[in-house]
């Protein structure tokens, strides 16, 4: 059944690849702000909980979510400037 988990993160993490390259490609996010920040600290939280259970899938699964809702904070919080 691990396979199964390996599936299931492949996916999730897969999911911001989309929304991540689209907000770095734009320079800013259009995603709420309160859905980025508790995306992150729900992701990270459950990262640090996996990693206290020696779970790797979720290990995974979980940074990588972090790392993707954090480009898009980061972006919401800092949008680049348009070039003039």
């Amino acid at each position: 059944m691990q396979w199964m988990g390996y599936i299931g993160l492949t996916a999730l993490a897969l999911c911001w690849i989309p929304q991540s390259v689209e907000t770095i490609r734009l320079g800013r996010c259009q995603v709420n702000l309160a859905f980025l920040i508790l995306s992150a600290v729900g992701s990270l939280s459950l990262a640090i909980y996996a990693i206290s259970i020696d779970d790797l899938v979720f290990t995974l699964l979980n940074t990588l979510t972090t790392i993707g809702a954090l480009i898009n904070v980061y972006y919401k919080i800092f949008p680049r400037q348009p070039r003039v």
